[in-house]
């Protein structure tokens, strides 16, 4: 009987190592999920999030171990994970600061559970660049702690306080409306519009006309600020406007709105615009270039520019330091300008990217497209408004000069006044500097409107704002007003069809012509 029972031990034990044997050729071993939380909000967070990659990391490092091939969209998904491994890995200071004030114990336990997640960060870090790069290769000394499908709980946050007030905070009004910063604010908008859209054609909670999209989203009206498209949050999901054949030269613009975002919104949290070769639903086929905001609070954490040409990855995968977080909540206006390979970025007044070598192929990138992912569903919502895409390449500077006038719908305003909004003041500032340079020039400013009110109201709001363009000139430029006059037009002369958002686009311009 002794015998038996050793035989049956040895088998058991020859079995373990041959399965042993198999693992440590097949795929690492899993790193063990912390099943309690520490207690601490920046902790638990950065553990669950770390952990919550990690896996989505390690599953397709399965894939590739069992030789199945990934696809596209498993690509995409990959290189969505490396861009939040860079955010998890950019967030740890702030999250070693917060275990400052902890008593002993929490401070160890939150140490165990730091020191797991970054080993967690490191291996899925180096595993997803080799998956990338088709340079995977097994480390056989690999030495991690096994787990079971079963470990994978997530540990619970015990401060919701911040959250509770954050959440029930209201909305605040852009705070960006200082116009002696704005006097310096150098985005230039181009000059014939290719695309707009403020979804005032679209019904409330329908998916916009103008757009396409792999998932969802609905358009919303928010209060005194008209109507928004709410994005919605995933992986592999991409809302695509009907923007095709983007010239060398031109420029974007957009306002963004973001409700129910806190310090407990993770630092993964990011607003994707990609510029691609396709109009399918995913980064691009051989050629894209992308540039996230994040939205995460509870840290600053950087902008990325990331482009990849030629179905390689490109020269540039950078992160810009930067802390975004108060104009994220504050309804900020978003400006690009692309001039041929150079790639510009605002964010309200601040240029905050300026890479002069981004596109680095000509006349490849098409589309447009947008994404976001790791928002709470439910809880964190992002929304879009006042999509603009322009034709670039004509210095109004020189235009005015050689021919006499300029006409422009990027001076913008808010709707039904004439005060100036702030991101206008990149093609003011460009008026002042050809009056500057020859101080015998004289411009008689002209307002129009699109045809929406009476003609009366539309003949008075016209004109009310080419005085508003004239004041801003004299006041902010100091430009002498006896080299100024102002009139208004209102809809008498449009040059679009104001039964479309396009044409009525097109219909609100200023005109600057030499007297």
């Amino acid at each position: 009987m002794k015998l038996r029972k050793n035989a049956h031990r040895i088998l058991l034990f020859g079995a373990a190592l041959l399965f042993l044997s198999y693992s440590s050729h097949s795929q690492t071993k899993r790193i063990k999920r912390p099943k309690s939380s520490v207690g601490i909000s920046s902790v638990d967070q950065f553990v669950r999030e770390s952990f919550d990659v990690y896996d989505k990391v390690y599953r397709y490092d399965g894939y590739y171990k069992t030789e199945t091939p990934l696809d596209d969209s498993d690509i995409d998904i990959l290189e969505d994970a490396l861009d939040d491994l860079q955010g998890l890995s950019d967030s740890t200071p702030n999250v070693l600061r917060g275990i400052d004030k902890a008593n002993a114990l929490k401070k160890a336990k939150a140490t165990l559970q730091i020191n797991k997640a970054k080993k967690a960060l490191a291996y899925s870090i180096k595993t997803a660049k080799e998956l990338l790069l088709g340079q995977r290769e097994r480390d056989k000394k690999d030495d991690t702690e096994s787990t079971s499908p079963n470990d994978n709980s997530t540990g619970g946050d015990s401060d919701t306080s911040d959250k509770k007030a954050d959440t029930n905070k209201e909305e605040d009004l852009n705070i960006s409306d200082n116009l002696e910063i704005y006097s310096k604010f150098d985005f230039v908008p181009g000059d014939k519009l290719l695309f707009f859209d403020d979804f005032s054609n679209d019904f409330i909670g329908d998916f916009p006309s103008k757009w396409n999209t792999n998932a969802s989203g609905e358009v919303v009206k928010i209060k005194d600020s008209g109507n928004w498209f709410e994005l919605k949050s995933g992986y592999g999901v991409f809302f695509i406007p009907d923007v095709k054949d983007l010239p060398e030269d031109f420029t974007i613009e957009f306002d963004l709105l973001t409700k129910g975002i806190s310090k407990q919104t993770s630092s993964t949290a990011r607003f994707h615009v990609i510029l691609s070769d396709n109009n399918k639903f995913n980064n691009g086929s051989e050629h894209y270039a992308q540039v996230t905001i994040p939205v995460g609070q509870y840290g600053a954490f950087s902008l990325r520019a990331k482009n990849y040409f030629n179905r390689r990855v490109g020269d540039i995968n950078t992160d810009v330091k930067a802390d975004v977080r108060n104009a994220v909540l504050n309804k900020p206006h978003v400006s690009i300008s692309v001039t041929k390979n150079r790639y510009r970025l605002w964010i309200n007044e601040k240029k905050y990217i300026d890479i002069p070598r981004f596109i680095q192929e000509l006349n490849v990138l098409k589309y447009l497209k947008f994404h976001i992912n790791n928002f709470k569903d439910g809880e964190e919502h992002l929304y879009i408004t006042n999509l603009k895409v322009a034709k670039g390449g004509v210095d109004l500077r020189r235009k005015l000069l050689s021919e006499g006038k300029i006409s422009t719908n990027g001076i913008l305003f808010d709707s039904g006044s004439a005060n100036i909004k702030p991101q206008s003041y990149g093609i003011i500032r460009q008026i002042s500097q050809v009056l500057v340079q020859d101080e015998s020039i004289k411009l008689n400013i002209i307002g129009h409107t699109d045809s929406d009110g009476s003609e009366n109201t539309n003949i008075k709001l016209s004109k009310d704002r080419a005085d508003a363009v004239k004041e801003a000139l004299i006041k902010i430029y100091k430009i002498s007003g006896d080299r100024l006059q102002s009139d208004g037009k209102g809809a008498t002369v449009p040059v679009g069809d104001n039964s479309t958002p396009d044409g009525k686009a097109q219909n609100r311009r200023v005109e600057f012509i030499k007297i």
